[in-house]
């Protein structure tokens, strides 16, 4: 947001909305993370999620986390703030991104070697954030 303001002298709904959004992927994105390397975590008395709460608990956080942060990469659209290929490319990121959570939270797996769905979220969360992004980018250029 500060660079934002920086470059256009005002802070209106988009940034604020793309800061929320941030806000929100950043849990998910690092428990992913998290779940396949607690035991890293553990060792080094770090207090990630998994570790003092179980990854249970921890997938069902990802889950939760995940839809608000959909609405909120979604929501420049309906709102006039964006155009029609971010809100494609936003809707279609945000879906791949909620199943990919829904798959984290139906894993039972408590072994690293078993945790594929959050192999799979982390590096599609590193993804989305940069397609997201470059899809706004793409939408300002191509209807400007």
């Amino acid at each position: 947001m500060i660079g934002w303001a920086a470059a256009t002298g005002d802070v209106t709904l988009l940034p604020v909305l793309l800061f929320i959004l941030i806000f929100l992927w950043t849990p998910p994105h690092f428990w992913a993370l998290s779940l396949f390397v607690r035991s890293d975590y553990a060792a080094a008395g770090v207090p990630m999620l998994p570790v003092v709460a179980g990854a249970a608990a921890t997938r069902r956080q990802i889950a939760l986390y995940t839809l608000p942060m959909a609405a909120a990469a979604v929501a420049p659209w309906p709102l006039g703030l964006a155009g029609p290929v971010y809100g494609a490319a936003a809707a279609a990121l945000s879906l791949v991104f909620l199943l990919l959570s829904l798959q984290v939270l139906a894993n039972r797996a408590s072994e690293p070697s078993g945790m594929k769905p959050e192999k799979r979220l982390f590096a599609f969360s590193i993804l989305y954030l940069f397609a997201i992004f470059g899809a706004l980018v793409a939408d300002r250029w191509l209807l400007a």
